[in-house]
């Protein structure tokens, strides 16, 4: 009997995060491999939320997202990057960014073309190319001191006339690299040169630790018109099961996804879009606490990696901080929740070359006590 899934799909039946949590779940390991916080948002915003529900604000949203919404993504970038974009034509809200990334994939790429992704890569990528009937070149990042780098070189050559996108994530999930003005007017240079899309995954663009700067490449020249930059409020505001997201581009590009969104979820989740609106506009302190603290919660589990041995890679941003674990990377969090109570995840799952095989990566959007009760289990366990 033929199989029930498309060949393209089949390399995506089964993801060693789902292993991993499972095997964490079972254990009672801390979980520091999925990216999600132990603790809540804003309290207004979630008062919003709940009120939005019980006053019955329950049924579709229009097919853009909440005006309210749209205008408070729109307004916020502008305040922030001065960024102008049209809440009524140039802005999309998704189920979630994972939605805005895959819509924007199918709706850009055509079966055959070639999309560039830099790697490690958030996995949803991947699977949504395959989805399109696309095919992936990896471009993989270089040590670059205790960090990594883009290998602009190795970028410009993975370039080809079938090349029609060109994936960017910066704050860069799992590596935490946040690229320099500098690298991304590279890119950009490159993206013009061949006329190429550029999708543009911003989703950590307000967790840049003290000392950096997120910038767009949407803002750098001739950029904007190529652009689809996508952000959420999922790990801005710590609702990654609301799914809020959104895209931002020129109404063209806007006018593409929307018409593959509509076909995914249609809307998302109404009564949380005035809450996330909310959340944009009057709540920066709330944010820039939640930076700082991340930036602290980053040293804690830093401090306890490299006790344990781990050469410890340097984050600037995010959720995410890497180690190098001096063996295969996969067998290492297999064992973690037996022998040290802890979860993390293998960066060569989220990668096609074997240059990662030694790195895993931790989760540091934890209650500090629960870092610290990881950190000792950690230490005290040794390699």
């Amino acid at each position: 009997m033929r199989s029930a899934l498309v060949g393209r799909m089949r390399p995506f039946t089964s993801s060693v995060f789902g292993e991993i949590s499972a095997v964490a779940l079972a254990r009672g390991a801390i979980d520091l491999g999925q990216g999600f916080p132990d603790y809540d948002g804003p309290e207004a915003m979630l008062d919003l939320a709940r009120s939005a529900i019980a006053e019955g604000m329950n049924q579709y949203s229009p097919a853009d997202g909440h005006p309210a919404l749209l205008r408070a993504v729109t307004g916020e970038r502008a305040r922030r990057l001065g960024s102008d974009y049209d809440p009524s034509g140039e802005a999309l809200v998704t189920a979630g960014a994972t939605e805005a990334l895959t819509a924007a994939i199918l709706a850009l790429v055509e079966p055959g073309d070639e999309v560039v992704l830099i790697e490690p890569y958030y996995d949803s990528y991947a699977a949504a190319v395959a989805l399109a009937g696309a095919r992936r070149r990896t471009v993989s990042l270089t040590p670059d001191g205790a960090g990594f780098a883009v290998d602009l070189d190795a970028l410009r050559a993975a370039v080809t006339s079938r090349t029609s996108l060109l994936v960017v994530n910066s704050p860069h999930n799992p590596t935490g690299l946040v690229l320099s003005t500098g690298d991304l007017a590279a890119i950009a240079d490159i993206a013009c040169e061949h006329d190429l899309l550029v999708l543009s995954d911003e989703v950590y663009e307000r967790l840049v630790f003290p000392g950096g700067t997120h910038t767009s490449i949407a803002s750098l020249p001739g950029m904007r018109e190529r652009t689809i930059v996508v952000s959420g409020a999922a790990k801005t505001f710590n609702v990654t099961g609301w799914k809020i997201g959104w895209a931002l581009a020129p109404e063209r590009l806007i006018d593409a996804l929307r018409a593959t969104k509509q076909y995914l979820s249609f809307v998302p989740a109404t009564p949380f879009q005035p809450a996330v609106a909310y959340a944009l506009e009057y709540e920066d302190v709330w944010v820039a606490g939640q930076r700082d603290a991340l930036w602290h919660k980053y040293s804690l589990l830093s401090t306890a990696l490299r006790e344990a041995g781990y050469d410890v890679k340097r984050s600037a941003g995010g959720y995410f901080v890497c180690a190098d674990v001096g063996g295969d990377g996969i067998e290492f969090c297999r064992r973690l929740p037996v022998t040290h109570g802890t979860a993390a995840i293998p960066v060569a799952a989220l990668a096609d070359t074997t240059r990662w095989n030694t790195f895993v990566r931790f989760a540091f959007c934890k209650r500090d006590e629960t870092l610290r009760a990881a950190a000792a289990r950690l230490v005290h366990s040794g390699r």
